[in-house]
């Protein structure tokens, strides 16, 4: 469903001699339509005499940047990290140039999917027309005192902490939001207002006059400061959000356990692909198209778990964000709505089907993968991890077992299923997930350094992106060797990284050293001598040999094992008490 709007906006000089109101507009750019549209008005403070500047600029900096923030952000996460930025920008440059002071009110609505987030702070005002409730949203930061009411509490450049106000609601179809600066709002009463809003639902393009008309009864009520209004008219809504994609999740049915030959939805299924007793993938084909889907839903036995159910939302909202990206081409890409745009009637996902092999269905038939396919299977994969990174995104599970390579020489990344965005639901974040064998040791506490005598291991920490960079190390070594750096690390067993990985070339000779350097690096027991980012670690396997790393340093034995001394000790001692024992035993009578 297409998402229409129809704004309208009047910023004038009024009977002032410097306008120093502000507020502009900015529709999604081609391929970013989920992240929605941004208004913004501003209102510069005269007194601090660079007003405008701090209006424009702040309005500007914000509508510009807001289509640059991760899509999988949460809106008040992108708007505060913008808001801040140019705050602390702001209060920066007046600090230099006191007394020339650049303030400005800021209030700011994003419609996005089928809710709407609003921003606030000063004076400004954001009303809502909805069946013919005109309703006041925001709440002024100013002097509660009848001669001290035009002197703000908060502003744009006024304080280094800024306090934003934020508001969030569903949108509907017919909604109109009024954004007007205290140049018609302070010389209008809210009846009025209303009449003038009320004629923009009755006609199509009906955005605009009003926003005239709200200007010009303020002119004609004898407003003597700028004057801005701004109106968006809601004609039609997007597709669904993360939170309407887990209500239709937990509302409908968990399909039981299909069997080959069945339909659902008029899709029939073909195989059964997996059952890890949360999800079962089948594959189905379309009786229509003849095309072949991957069909994922939860094991029946789940069915009453409104944690997994949210997890199978937010896996479905986040692939159907990445589509949009440029990661999409070594995705799978996920159908919402279904091909012929059914709604379905159970909860499952479906995906794209690609014909082709894992690369663990690879190393289970035994086949070779020489340093070339393997280098090339780890870059191709960086470069997804990076884009998924870039957005926030933590995917948590890379293996052989979820990288795919097509018949079409692609290599894809599956299974979003337990990826961190920063919006996914708070079971899953505290969930420990991943392969064990691939999880790095500071997920288990361990981080590799020297702790003092006898404590034991460090908090565990949460995953990041390093965590996916020390999976796909572990990846490549086991592509190289057919084997694991640091042996197999059964479901709940604490890893214990005692010792350094043995260099991928003892295993298999046709590994080079440089590519050796490499592995170690990123696998090594020490967070900090690993890649920190995708980009570093891919730009030290297109380097190769021609700029070779250098190997990370052994740990230390201390390092490796903190009992190490205590066990030395007690060695000595044994011996040491051994010896006494034999010399008393043995020693000559006298």
């Amino acid at each position: 469903m297409a998402f229409q709007l129809d704004i309208g906006f009047v910023c004038q000089t009024g009977r002032k001699e410097k306008n120093e109101d502000f507020c502009a507009a900015m529709l999604p750019p081609a391929g970013q339509e989920d992240m929605g549209s941004i208004v913004a008005i501003a209102d510069g403070v005269s007194t601090g005499g660079m007003g405008g500047e701090a209006a424009q600029t702040t309005v500007t900096s914000l509508v510009r940047s807001y289509h640059d923030t991760p899509e999988t952000w949460d809106t008040t996460v992108a708007l505060d990290r913008i808001i801040a930025a140019q705050n602390a920008w702001l209060t920066g440059v007046n600090r230099r140039r006191h007394p020339a002071l650049g303030l400005t009110t800021l209030t700011a609505l994003v419609l996005r999917g089928q809710s709407y987030t609003l921003a606030h702070v000063g004076d400004a005002r954001c009303h809502l027309l909805r069946d013919g409730q005109f309703q006041l949203l925001t709440h002024d930061h100013v002097v509660d005192h009848p001669d001290l009411h035009h002197q703000l509490l908060r502003a744009v450049g006024l304080e280094d902490h800024l306090v934003v106000d934020y508001l969030q609601g569903d949108l509907e179809v017919g909604d109109t939001f009024v954004m007007l600066t205290d140049g018609v709002h302070g010389v209008l009463p809210e009846r009025r207002l209303a009449e003038c809003v009320a004629q923009a639902s009755e006609t199509a393009g009906g955005a605009q006059p009003a926003a005239e008309r709200l200007v010009a009864a303020a002119l004609a009520a004898g407003s003597t400061d700028n004057l801005t209004a701004m109106l968006v008219r809601v004609l039609d809504l997007q597709g669904p959000n993360l939170q309407d994609a887990d209500r239709v999740a937990q509302s409908l049915p968990v399909p039981h356990k299909l069997k080959v030959g069945e339909v659902i939805d008029g899709f029939v299924v073909t195989a059964m692909v997996a059952d890890n007793g949360i999800n079962l993938l089948y594959q189905v084909r379309d009786p229509q198209s003849q095309t072949l889907y991957a069909l994922k839903t939860l094991h029946p036995a789940r069915a009453h778990d409104p944690d997994e159910r949210a997890m199978l939302a937010h896996e479905a909202w986040l692939a159907k964000r990445m589509m949009s990206s440029r990661a999409a081409d070594h995705l799978v890409a996920v159908h919402q709505p279904l091909p012929r745009r059914q709604s379905p009637t159970a909860c499952y996902l479906l995906y794209d089907w690609h014909s082709g092999e894992t690369l663990q269905q690879l190393l289970d038939r035994e086949h070779r993968f020489g340093p070339v396919h393997a280098v090339s299977a780890a870059m191709q994969t960086l470069r997804v991890l990076g884009m998924l990174h870039r957005q926030g995104v933590i995917h948590r599970d890379i293996k052989p077992a979820n990288l795919h390579l097509g018949d079409d020489g692609v290599l894809r990344v599956l299974d979003l299923g337990v990826a961190l965005s920063g919006r996914e639901p708070a079971s899953m974040r505290r969930l420990h997930a991943g392969t064990p064998s691939f999880v790095n040791p500071e997920q288990w506490g361990h981080h590799g350094r020297a702790h003092a005598i006898g404590a034991g291991d460090a908090e565990p920490e949460p995953p990041d992106a390093q965590s996916d960079l020390f999976a796909l190390g572990v990846t490549l070594y086991q592509l190289l060797t057919g084997k694991l750096p640091y042996g197999e690390v059964l479901p709940y067993q604490v890893g214990r990284y005692y010792r350094d990985p043995t260099p991928p070339s003892r295993h298999n000779p046709e590994v080079p050293i440089w590519l050796d350097h490499v592995v170690q690096k990123a696998v090594a027991r020490d967070k900090a001598l690993r890649f920190e980012t995708a980009e570093e670690f891919l730009l030290a396997l297109e380097r190769g040999a021609s700029r070779p790393l250098t190997v990370p340093p052994a740990s230390a034995l201390l390092h490796r094992d903190p009992t190490a001394l205590w066990k030395l000790l007690l060695g000595i001692s044994v011996l040491f008490n051994a010896l006494l024992v034999m010399w008393l035993l043995f020693l000559p009578k006298a």
